[in-house]
């Protein structure tokens, strides 16, 4: 058995970042930017109206009361295009270009209309409500890549004047699951299956990360049934396997592939739950083989798989980052394999809080169902108490 570390080495290694397409705007957000974008021009492109209210020289305000003729009005989109005198004020909006010669906006509610004058209520100041040429950005600042696109990200590329962005593809990912003792859920299975769940679950850990997840049938038991299904798969970034990759009379996945020509970077991994584990190159696709177990596989698709989407998608890869937290409850001393263990992570004072369930049967999905994080205990970790420092696995975003 290898390392976790190892395996997720040797899993990495496999990877290549999968080459870019260009897709509208309307099509980015979620998508990882494989290619600067760059601004086509300053934002704004002029001095403009941060409030509604009257745009005037600062040098015409002696004091609170100053009466100003109001000449023209500025609404968004319009600009008044004379210059500003002594005297003088332009209604204006937000967002409308600052006339020639006003060099701050007085807001409306400081201000009193009476027909084509207006009173000041409030002393102006100079550069008070107005937004600066470029004061967002300017023209060839850029975007950097890679980046996974936010709504935000889809807004400042808009705002940049750039329609389309270049994206990587979305890796595609076959899973397959195997095994005579499976049904399709909905399915009526016989008093000796179970329904298959697995590639459910990973399927929504594949497009929650950006792939696209082809969910194909199941393979039985045979080797002609699982080449059959292999076949299908052509075309995949990555071939996941979804049991038959240990050692019993049954678990034929390793042997199949062998015989169709699997290079295979290693096989059995010292982890808990996960060590019948294995990956390598099927012809142009990556093979990853998971163990069956519910748990196991789903543990296995975080720690392994995560990390492989994203190096495909060209994002930075390695290690998914583990976080710290305080146990919650003592802990035994660990075995010769990393163990991740269901658990609850809660706000503390100093660290989130951080308590494993008592179940950790690789079978339990309920357990992993209540989880948001993954207690990682190194091989042979000591007794814990309650209080010291662990790291986990997030499985889903920290509430405070």
């Amino acid at each position: 058995m290898i390392s976790v570390e190892e395996a997720l080495a040797a899993c990495l290694a496999l990877t290549r970042p999968l080459p870019a397409e260009t897709v509208h705007l309307t099509r980015a957000a979620g998508r990882v930017l494989s290619a600067p974008v760059f601004a086509t021009r300053d934002q704004p492109p002029f001095a403009a109206a941060a409030m509604d209210g009257y745009a005037v020289r600062a040098a015409d305000a002696a004091g609170p009361g100053v009466r100003l003729q109001v000449v023209g009005s500025a609404p968004a989109g319009h600009v008044w295009a004379g210059t500003l005198g002594a005297g003088q004020a332009v209604r204006i909006f937000t967002g409308a270009p600052v006339p020639t010669g006003a060099d701050c906006v007085v807001i409306q509610e400081d201000t009193i209309r009476d027909g084509d004058t207006v009173i000041l209520g409030d002393m102006p100041v100079s550069g008070l409500h107005i937004r600066p040429a470029g004061a967002d950005f300017r023209q060839g600042e850029r975007i950097e890549a890679p980046r996974l696109l936010s709504p935000a990200d889809v807004a400042l590329a808009a705002a940049m004047n750039a329609p389309t962005m270049q994206v990587t593809r979305k890796p595609i990912i076959a899973l397959i699951a195997t095994g005579d003792e499976l049904v399709s859920p909905g399915g009526t299975p016989a008093p000796d299956q179970i329904i298959a769940s697995n590639a459910y679950g990973l399927k929504a850990m594949v497009e929650a990360e950006g792939g696209i997840a082809r969910l194909l049938p199941i393979a039985r038991d045979t080797a002609q049934s699982l080449g059959q299904v292999l076949e299908l798969a052509k075309g995949a970034d990555i071939i996941v396997t979804i049991g038959g990759a240990s050692v019993g009379d049954h678990d034929i996945v390793g042997q199949v592939a062998a015989d169709m020509g699997l290079d295979r970077a290693f096989y059995k991994v010292a982890m808990r739950p996960g060590k019948p584990l294995m990956a390598g190159r099927l012809g142009n696709a990556i093979l990853l083989g998971l163990p069956g177990n519910p748990v196991s596989s789903l543990v296995c698709g975080h720690v392994f798989l995560v990390p492989m989407l994203r190096a495909l998608l060209g994002l930075p890869a390695g290690e998914r980052r583990r976080l710290r937290a305080r146990l919650g409850a003592d802990m035994p001393a660990n075995g010769p394999r990393e163990h991740y263990l269901r658990a609850e992570v809660a706000p503390g004072n100093d660290l989130p809080e951080l308590t494993p369930f008592s179940a950790q049967d690789s079978a339990l999905l309920t357990v992993l169902s209540r989880s948001n994080a993954l207690l990682v205990r190194p091989p042979h970790d000591p007794e814990l108490r309650a209080g010291a420092i662990v790291e986990f696995l997030p499985l889903a975003p920290m509430v405070s």
